[in-house]
């Protein structure tokens, strides 16, 4: 993540968590960079950043694709792990005790999850059917006034996949969103009113 869009990130979730005071949830924590991010914002507003990954890689981080990283793979399972290293960098950050580390799958956590939210940032598979999944299992949580952030935005194909592009567009269409800031690929919309479909328990 450029340092832009890490300081437009962390102006939404120091935004989302001081206005509402409620927890910041981020889907696809990888190594932790930009839970560090929510974590900050979350501990100087007294609530919690909560970051949801099976830490098993996505697509593009696998093995002979372009984002694998070997030091991350468990040489006893012959798996990506990244869960010791997310756990390196929050001790290092001084910021475990403001984090909630969800190890699983996003739309499992976001079934039985049942309290509204402050900030969802999505970050996680890249595919239609994981950007889509975890869509329609977090953005009903987001508590009116609260933000839903979306990364790797990229209108152009040329630039990028388009799995984030299409939540993002289905966010604003829903008519429960509107746009607040576009920094290279994050979007932050606003949630206005009205139930998104699908529901949510506290929505």
């Amino acid at each position: 993540m450029p340092v832009d869009e890490g300081l437009a990130l962390y102006a939404a979730a120091h935004q989302a968590a001081t206005a509402l005071r409620l927890p910041l949830v981020e889907v696809g924590t990888y190594c932790g960079r930009s839970t560090i991010l929510l974590a900050d914002a979350a501990r100087a507003a007294g609530t919690v950043a909560v970051t949801v990954d099976h830490h098993r890689g996505s697509e593009e981080q696998q093995p002979g694709w372009e984002y694998h990283d070997p030091e991350v793979v468990d040489p006893e399972v012959g798996r990506m792990d990244t869960l010791p290293t997310f756990r390196r960098t929050l001790h290092a950050a001084g910021l475990e005790d403001h984090v909630i580390a969800v190890v699983g799958r996003s739309p499992r956590a976001a079934s039985v999850w049942g309290r509204q939210v402050g900030l969802v940032f999505i970050d996680g598979g890249h595919t239609d059917e994981h950007a889509t999944a975890d869509y329609e299992g977090w953005a009903p949580h987001v508590a009116p006034g609260g933000l839903l952030v979306v990364h790797d935005v990229f209108p152009d194909p040329a630039d990028g996949g388009q799995a984030p592009y299409r939540i993002y567009r289905r966010a604003l269409e829903s008519g429960a969103f509107t746009e607040v800031s576009a920094t290279r690929s994050l979007r932050v919309l606003r949630r206005t009113a009205g139930p998104l479909e699908g529901g949510a328990p506290g929505a």
